[in-house]
């Protein structure tokens, strides 16, 4: 044995001993069904808020036309994906990935974007939900209901994933039963009507079609990427999933063409109803608007139709709570984030990384709201900022790994190989920039990538010298290492 620690790049190890890892075990219990669920159920909440805020920006044609953009980009990344998770199946999902493609520093930038992501989309989730319930009882303060909304979901999380992810399979079912009573209604009862589609006001020398001009499709982007944003969490149920590189990418695929079916009813449907593009812009609930012109409003029919809403929020948020706690979890567990945030209890799932994730989610609500910015769409350009880091270095990823490591076992191979990877690329680095469009979101968008640089500082200033060997994406990507060879030093 030797005390001499591996070391990649400024970076350095330390070996660690069989308890370490012990305290930090996950449990296989997805199949590709309930992994579909996980996937669709963590974006399903875009068809019920958030996406609408596009209308606002770019009109009908301008969303429209972003939405096209970036479900080729979600295409692209989507199968990229699915080969690089069943070659590289490990918790940390793409921060794995970058990993293997890019060192440590790759590595850590892609696993916090990621964790930046996840939070602040919860966030975005949770004001939704207080949105809807806000109508309903408005004497209780949103933010009463951001806290309930944690306090029962992290706890079913915290409970184990085998009934985390059932719940989840529910949860996502009811959320697209709902979807598709509203577009049968929208479709027979006389409630939509094309016109709606174009009865916002353009601005000074544009038309109809496209009110805010050729600018309002780049600024729609953001809201765009709200009908897809997450089903990139799949690989992070890896080290909880049976057949990894079978389910996954059957799974992920599946869970995109089901979206993409779902945004564009969506779009078409809860845009041309009730008030029509120039109300559901603007509204914090748009299918509850969309119920109220199929159903009618009023008592007892509002109640139940705003309750009903909600299945789809409620599904995101469960199963983003799930994404985010394995984020933290597998940084922690590598030595990149504290030590103490990964380790797991008697339910085998990481319950600290998950309360964690929650303060932080709820206090940047908490901050947006009492800054008396749109809180939803304030958060949502903060998610997607996180989001399209990520999808950037998940694209080069590829394409590196591509190169540098040919002999890669790939047991899955994307049907669009480099030049999918290369188009993702270009679409991901537009949207990146379309969150700086809109200057009244700007603020949070800067204090995101403030907090990025904060974050990629720790690293450099202290947990660069405290990686773990043995952490798995870790001990995968030290090729040619003799890890065995080391003395264990425990924490």
């Amino acid at each position: 044995m030797t005390d001499e620690q591996p070391r990649q790049g400024f970076a350095s190890y330390e070996n660690v001993d069989a308890e370490y890892l012990a305290q930090r075990q996950l449990q296989r219990k997805a199949g590709w069904v309930l992994l579909w669920a996980l996937g669709v159920g963590a974006v399903i909440s875009g068809d019920f808020f958030g996406w609408n805020f596009g209308l606002a920006a770019g009109g009908f044609w301008g969303l429209a036309i972003a939405t096209l953009l970036m479900a080729i980009m979600y295409l692209c990344l989507v199968f990229c994906i699915a080969e690089l998770s069943a070659a590289l199946p490990h918790a940390g999902g793409s921060y794995a990935f970058t990993r293997n493609a890019f060192g440590p520093v790759g590595g850590y930038l892609n696993g916090v974007t990621d964790a930046i992501e996840y939070v602040v989309t919860a966030a975005v989730i949770v004001v939704g939900i207080g949105g809807y319930m806000g109508e309903l009882v408005p004497a209780v303060p949103a933010p009463v209901w951001w806290a309930i909304a944690y306090t029962i979901f992290v706890g079913i999380n915290i409970l184990g994933v085998e009934l985390t992810l059932k719940v989840g399979l529910v949860i996502t079912g009811l959320a697209m039963a709902v979807l598709v009573i509203f577009y049968i209604g929208a479709l027979t009862s006389g409630a939509f009507d094309p016109a709606l589609l174009f009865n916002m006001a353009p601005d000074p020398g544009q038309s109809a079609l496209l009110p805010k001009g050729l600018t309002g499709i780049f600024a729609a982007l953001p809201f765009a990427i709200w009908f897809y944003l997450a089903i990139e969490q799949l690989p992070l149920a890896a080290e909880e999933t049976h057949d990894v590189p079978k389910s996954l990418p059957k799974a992920i695929i599946l869970g995109i063409v089901t979206l993409l079916l779902l945004s564009l009813f969506t779009l078409i449907l809860n845009s041309g109803v009730g008030g029509g593009v120039a109300v559901i812009g603007t509204s914090d609930a748009p299918l509850g608007e969309g119920f109220k012109a199929v159903f009618g409003d009023g008592g007892f029919i509002t109640i139940a139709l705003t309750l009903i809403a909600l299945t789809g929020l409620i599904a995101s948020f469960h199963t983003i709570i799930y994404a985010y706690g394995r984020v933290l979890f597998a940084l922690s567990r590598a030595g990149y984030f504290p030590r103490w945030i990964s380790v797991t209890g008697r339910y085998h799932t990481p319950a600290r990384a998950l309360i964690l994730g929650a303060v932080i989610g709820y206090l940047c609500a908490l901050l947006i709201d009492l800054l008396s910015a749109t809180v939803g769409a304030a958060l949502l350009n903060m998610a997607v900022f996180g989001a399209t880091i990520t999808y950037t270095l998940i694209f080069l990823t590829y394409i590196k790994l591509k190169v540098s490591r040919p002999e890669l076992e790939r047991p899955y191979l994307s049907p669009l190989g480099m030049p999918g990877a290369i188009v993702g690329t270009v679409l991901s680095l537009i949207a990146l920039l379309a969150c700086f469009s809109i200057p009244d979101y700007r603020p949070g968008v800067w204090g995101t990538a403030i907090v990025l640089v904060i974050s990629v500082l720790y690293f450099v200033l202290h947990s660069r010298h405290r990686l773990v060997a043995q952490a798995p994406e870790e001990e995968d990507a030290l090729v040619g290492r003799a890890l065995e060879s080391i003395e264990p030093m425990g924490e």
